[in-house]
């Protein structure tokens, strides 16, 4: 089982290497004991072994005695939305997100339509472990039905947020780049939705990505070029389970996944109805951070990842939140990450404002994030934090998901990764430079003996 990666939402690996229909089995049966009574979702992104996985592990389901509600190609904030529409009792989203096309995963969800917290997600990995399930004798099986419009529900809640005449009336041009992952059954839909003329790229969701799936500067820089090649207002570039999106102008200029969700956070403190607190994690852009500020509205940071952004935000009763990977989370829709809400929400600033996206970017004040890593013990990392403590003693230090240094105009993250002998330094500052020289400072005592 190397190189298996089990996290508290869910797993990843390699198809007929370490993620096989066994595995698959094994993890869904011990997820099925967990869950209350009730019907399961099960939906995948288009990759070539997601058909085999979903057989699989439906085939456990209702082994389980489990409803199983097969929404096939469907994007992972789908699943969040059906979820609660159907009255699940949970949902299981195949994909592998970004990773290449040899791997796959499985990522669940709860009843309330949210990826597993981690205590709960720890419950299924160890029942898993344990070899744990609760199948059901011949007279107790779950059926298997098809749900013939999955995408309706997320389409109309997305929908609501915005100004669906406005956007219509601006007839804007638009390139959608899904590289052959979910995000284009919903995606095309949505945009036609809103009035758009579509350029299409990678719509059929085969799993045949014409690039790299992570949508990164160097991974996309063909269909850069095409936006401006087709005289789009602007290019949207999904992952393929389309739960990120990463934006481009209409000069071919890559904007990224970090503008993505400063756009969005930008957008929701123009809206009285919409201000109030946001949540992002501790390694993003601190753009949305001063974009709250602005409108003397506070964010709080949590730990990295979906579910705990999702968590702060129910606990702090914020009207917005994400992740900068390209990941706005609005809670209107659903705690996941969305990339039809950044897409819908974008073009909506876009029109309310009668600005280009270049021209919406160009005001944020530009921020500079460099990442390293470097290989570390773990046992290493409390010797390390207090050192790095010790180096910055003028930073407000804050621990709990590896260490986090913040100044006024600059911060440092420093983590231990939990899948591999590493830590991860992510700084953000005004300049390229200041960046770089607070991630070398960590480097440099790891150097130490």
């Amino acid at each position: 089982m190397a190189d298996l990666i089990i996290s508290v939402s869910g797993l990843r690996g390699i198809i007929g290497e370490n993620l096989t229909p066994e595995v698959a089995v094994r993890y869904v049966a011990a997820f099925a004991a967990q869950l209350p009574p009730g019907p399961v979702v099960v939906g995948r992104d288009g990759r070539d072994s997601g058909p085999m996985m979903k057989s699989a592990i439906m085939a456990a389901l209702a082994a389980s005695g489990r409803q199983c509600i097969d929404a096939d190609v469907c994007a992972t904030p789908t699943i969040g939305v059906l979820v609660k529409a159907r009255g699940a009792a949970g949902g299981v989203q195949i994909s592998a997100s970004h990773n290449p096309p040899a791997y796959n995963g499985i990522k669940l969800f709860g009843g309330d339509g949210r990826v597993l917290d981690a205590s709960k997600g720890a419950a299924v990995r160890q029942a898993y472990l344990d070899g744990r399930s609760a199948f059901v004798s011949h007279d107790a099986l779950g059926e298997i039905t098809v749900d013939e419009n999955p995408h309706a529900d997320h389409l109309a809640a997305v929908l609501a947020t915005i100004d669906r005449d406005r956007i219509a009336a601006a007839k804007h041009r638009v390139l959608l780049d899904s590289n052959h992952g979910a995000g284009g059954v919903l995606g095309e839909r949505l945009l036609k939705e809103l009035g758009c003329d579509v350029v299409s790229l990678g719509a059929t969701p085969d799993g045949q990505f014409e690039h790299t799936p992570e949508p990164t500067e160097t991974n996309l820089r063909d269909v850069a070029k095409a936006v401006k090649e087709y005289g789009c207002s602007v290019g949207f570039c999904q992952d393929p389970d389309a739960d990120r999106l990463a934006l481009v102008d209409a000069d071919g200029r890559y904007v990224g996944e970090e503008y993505t969700l400063a756009l969005c956070v930008q957008r929701a403190m123009n809206q009285p109805d919409l201000r109030g607190a946001i949540v992002i994690n501790g390694a993003t852009s601190g753009m949305s951070e001063r974009i709250a500020a602005a409108a003397d509205q506070p964010c709080f940071r949590s730990a990295v990842g979906e579910a705990n952004v999702a968590d702060m935000m129910i606990a702090k009763n914020a009207t917005y939140g994400g992740e900068g990977n390209g990941g706005p989370i609005d809670p209107r829709v659903g705690y996941v990450r969305d990339s039809f809400v950044a897409m819908a929400q974008v073009l909506d600033l876009m029109t309310t404002t009668d600005q280009t996206l270049a021209e919406l970017v160009d005001q944020i004040p530009r921020l500079h994030i460099h990442k390293s890593k470097a290989e570390v013990s773990a046992d290493r990392l409390p010797e390390l934090f207090d050192a790095l403590i010790e180096l910055h003693g003028d930073a407000e230090a804050s621990t709990g998901d590896g260490l986090r240094l913040a100044w006024r105009d600059k911060w440092l993250l420093v983590r231990g990764s939990n899948t591999e002998p590493i830590v991860r330094m992510i700084a953000e500052a005004e300049s390229e430079t200041t960046a770089q020289q607070l991630c070398q400072s960590a480097a440099d005592l790891l150097q130490k003996p």
